[in-house]
């Protein structure tokens, strides 16, 4: 689940008893019965935390989870999925498709304002189009915009979209793209604008007031075009360490989280008074944990390398170590289950006899007898970067062990999430990542694949290039037919396999903690998962922290 929240002027000093006070939870706090029902009520205050913190509000141009996770509640969208992953309207009040799928025509829903009282209308949409499909500003969203042949604004309440050809995830990308107020961003440039991080949305919540390294502060948006949600101020803090999240956590000064495993699994279940006000919710994510290999560095470029190393590294003994067994071996980027995971790819096996036979085969002999490998005079030796994320660093030294049993030498760092993006991922400076994505409903993956995706900031940072992939996702994405698509789809799964430009490590289940003074968490959840809702979330008010009911 991403995280959610922020926060209100009059919630400040809240914040900052908030954080002055991490010790133990009080007497009375403990005595507090969390389970009791109570009646639904607007108010209070929710308090989250992330590691990294966003580079800027203009998701389009950041293209991070950490700006999407903020600015999602800031802005909306033209359309939205649902509790069950079905499309609706979010700006848009309906839609329709002309007979040869070329032409979608959205209008948008009457009396649409953003959060300064302006009017919101089909020119912002406009904007916003002509925004991300602008080569200067470098989106690494523009693939799916630039496919439009024509948009047009035929009146205020409507946006018009023709494509040159059908395309499949045209609705879904539409789902995507955050509308931003073209009455405050025209002639601005999107990289340097002060608004990126004093943004003006249409959403339920607005900014109000980002303390760089500390936390970002939201509230309710008394324009917010699909009304008001139940709690008034939502507090991200930016707390980079997930050790000192899960202290803040259980100190009761913040309300959910994103868990490790451990604990998840252990330290929680056996702490009767953490099980007495946090909920557990395990859910499988549409997301994976990989290894990535900078394809433009030697010897990367060869294949034999790479399967070399997807053989030396048991992805299983990662899984139960680093997951505790809650993850899932894979063969293919996508969620395990769904119609576009091929069932008939195979994971490489554990096998560093199969690794150690490649790497010869590469040229790769250790000719001094120091147990590190070489190929004409320099040892094979390479760095893994990676966040400050434990589990990631974990199973980077897994992988470590792994390879220096086949004869491969790897140091580790681990890296400031703002630095890791601006300093090595989007100048390509690095051998090796350890890193995660976050995928879309839509089987399309044009973005992170296709070889003209390797711009700075675009998501082909790996540097991969495969003619045979590249076709198949074009033919992806004009593909209507379902079927069709799915054959299309588990047939690039197989080359990538086979190709390895990066190495699967696990997909994994999203594990988070809410505090049960957090009402309305829909449980079972849902297969939008157990955010979908988040506006709809109440803190009674007798359960909130500055209005504790100690009677």
């Amino acid at each position: 689940m991403p995280p959610l929240f922020s926060l209100h002027n009059s919630s400040i000093l809240l914040l900052t008893l908030l954080i002055a006070g991490c010790g133990a939870p009080s007497d009375q706090q403990n005595q507090i019965d969390y389970n009791v029902s109570a009646p639904k009520a607007s108010g209070g205050t929710l308090i989250n935390a992330m590691t990294g913190e966003p580079s800027g509000l203009i998701s389009m141009i950041a293209g991070e989870s950490a700006s999407s996770a903020i600015s999602s509640n800031i802005f909306n969208s033209l359309l939205k999925y649902d509790k069950n992953l079905e499309l609706e309207g979010d700006l848009t009040e309906s839609w329709q498709i002309s007979t040869d799928q070329k032409t979608i025509t959205f209008k948008l829903k009457p009396n649409l304002k953003w959060a300064d009282n302006q009017p919101l209308t089909s020119a912002d949409v406009l904007f916003t189009w002509q925004a991300v499909t602008d080569e200067k500003n470098a989106s690494p969203y523009a693939s799916d915009f630039l496919l439009v042949k024509k948009a047009e604004i035929p009146d205020p309440q409507t946006f018009r979209v023709t494509y040159a050809q059908a395309y499949a995830p045209a609705l879904d990308s539409w789902a995507g793209l955050q509308i931003l107020p073209k009455h405050l961003l025209e002639g601005k440039d999107l990289h340097t604008t002060a608004f990126a991080r004093k943004p003006v949305g249409s959403n339920y919540y607005k900014l109000d007031n980002w303390k760089h390294g500390e936390h970002l502060m939201l509230s309710r948006n008394a324009n917010s075009v699909l009304g008001p949600a139940q709690i008034d101020n939502l507090v991200t803090r930016i707390i980079p360490d997930n050790s000192a999240q899960f202290l803040e956590l259980m100190a009761d000064n913040i309300d959910l989280m994103g868990l490790d495993p451990i604990k998840y699994s252990r330290i929680i279940p056996a702490r009767p008074e953490l099980l007495k006000k946090l909920a557990l919710y395990k859910e499988l994510g549409n997301s994976y944990t990989y290894m990535g290999f900078n394809l433009k560095h030697k010897p990367f470029d060869d294949v034999r390398v790479r399967r070399a190393i997807n053989y030396a590294i048991d992805k299983q003994e990662i899984i139960d170590g680093v997951y505790l067994g809650l993850g899932i071996n894979i063969a293919s980027p996508y969620k395990p289950g769904t119609r576009w995971s091929n069932p008939a790819l195979q994971p490489y096996p554990y096998d560093p006899a199969k690794a150690r036979a490649l790497l010869q085969e590469a040229g790769f002999n250790d000719s001094n007898s120091d147990g590190i490998l070489e190929r004409d005079g320099k040892p094979f030796s390479f760095e893994i970067i990676t966040n400050q994320n434990k589990e990631r660093e974990k199973s980077a030294v897994l992988i470590q062990r792994r390879l220096k049993e086949v004869g491969i030498d790897v140091r580790i760092r681990a890296i400031e999430w703002a630095s890791f993006i601006s300093r090595f991922i989007k100048t390509g400076d690095f051998d090796v990542v350890v890193l995660g994505w976050g995928l879309g409903l839509d089987p399309d993956q044009y973005n992170i694949w296709h070889s003209s995706q390797q711009a700075p900031g675009q998501f082909n940072f790996i540097g991969y290039n495969n003619p045979k992939i590249d076709a198949l996702l074009e033919q992806g994405r004009l593909e209507l037919n379902p079927d069709k698509r799915m054959v299309i789809y588990h047939k690039f799964a197989e080359i990538l396999l086979e190709d390895s430009p990066v190495i699967y490590l696990s997909a994994g289940y999203g594990l988070t903690a809410i505090h049960k003074r957090v009402k309305g968490i829909d449980d079972p959840a849902p297969p939008a998962g157990i955010g979908h809702n988040s506006q709809d979330w109440y803190i009674p008010q007798s359960l909130r922290r500055n209005e504790i009911n100690t009677q």
